[in-house]
């Protein structure tokens, strides 16, 4: 069995190690993965100012070795919660930092890639809700041709990330108008 598990940051370690442990049984992998839209544009753009946090003074450094490091950074702040679980239970896992605007769809084409026979998620809105078919954890569903598993968000994990902060927005607007009534 190889368990693909994909992160923005937003996956309870605790659910993701117990699931995984039972996926696994006695033999099988773990491919621990993030999507990461590296802003290309920006860090293009920082090469004109004077003060550049990726900048090691190197002139040969090209623009792709920027946006690597940027990625390496990112990725591995967003997996880093399920990755150092995964260790402390003995779990085994490649990690992926993968680079992309679409996360559905890169997750979906890493699970084709890599062979996946099942893929773990993280939902910060309620599945069946309308909304909920717009997340990358719907469209993972719908476009990878594979099992997915999604583990909801707890309290605290529904703070962050990138789908928390859509819903966030939106229910603001909800309660905005509830106001003005």
């Amino acid at each position: 069995m190889h368990v693909l598990i994909a992160t923005t940051g937003v996956l309870s370690p605790e659910p993701v190690v117990d699931f995984t442990r039972h996926l696994l049984g006695t033999s099988g992998k773990v491919s621990l993965i993030t999507v990461v839209e590296v802003p290309r544009r920006f860090l293009e753009a920082l090469d004109t100012t004077n003060w550049n946090p990726y900048d090691e003074q190197d002139p040969a450094d090209s623009h792709d070795a920027v946006a690597l490091r940027y990625l390496d950074e990112r990725g591995h702040r967003l997996v880093e919660p399920v990755h150092q679980a995964l260790q402390a239970a003995q779990i085994p896992c490649r990690v992926v930092y993968l680079e992309g605007e679409d996360p559905a769809a890169a997750i979906s084409q890493a699970a084709n890639d890599l062979g996946a026979d099942v893929v773990v998620l993280g939902s910060t809105r309620p599945i069946f809700a309308h909304d909920a078919w717009e997340s990358v954890s719907a469209r993972v569903m719908v476009e990878s041709g594979k099992p997915v598993l999604v583990i909801p968000a707890t309290v605290a994990d529904g703070a962050a990330g990138e789908d928390a902060g859509e819903d966030a927005g939106e229910d603001a607007d909800k309660d905005a108008d509830k106001d003005t009534r």
